[in-house]
């Protein structure tokens, strides 16, 4: 019988970086209920998370941040899980995953239950990213446009 290595997760079966993630998210939910959930802090978490990124996850976060600001401005920038996101009536929309975060092979962008992207039975809700040339941006774009609403 195989043993499992624990060096890598935690005796709940999460790894080190899952772990660090929910902490990450608890903080901000305990930010925001202190704070009371102000847009402009929300924001300026959401581009301080963005700076923080290694390249290039840094470079593909600010191309995404800028598409989203510009298709969609009525969505509020904010941090979700330590990742920049961006929501409506304070439910997350669409996302940015770094694929530093969790060492990843690519980045991720990703959109939660309250994007209007549903297409029949059976549509997709994440894209890896490797980089954001003009065809990804005007994919990006139309991605957004119809997950606003």
């Amino acid at each position: 019988m195989a043993t499992k290595s624990t060096s890598n997760t935690s005796d709940s079966g999460f790894s080190a970086d899952e772990m660090a993630a929910m902490k990450q998210r608890a903080a901000e939910l305990r930010a925001e209920k202190k704070r009371g959930a102000k847009k402009a802090d929300e924001a300026e978490a959401c581009v301080e998370a963005i700076m923080a990124l290694p390249q290039p996850d840094r470079g593909l976060a600010e191309a995404i941040h800028r598409i989203v600001l510009d298709v969609a401005p009525e969505l509020d920038p904010k941090t979700w899980y330590g990742f920049p996101s961006y929501a409506r009536n304070g439910k997350v929309v669409v996302f940015f995953k770094p694929a530093s975060k969790f060492k990843s092979r690519y980045a991720t962008l990703g959109f939660e239950e309250a994007a209007q992207l549903d297409d029949g039975a059976m549509w997709v809700t994440s894209f890896a990213v490797l980089e954001v040339g003009p065809a990804e941006e005007k994919v990006i774009r139309t991605l957004v446009k119809k997950a606003r609403g």
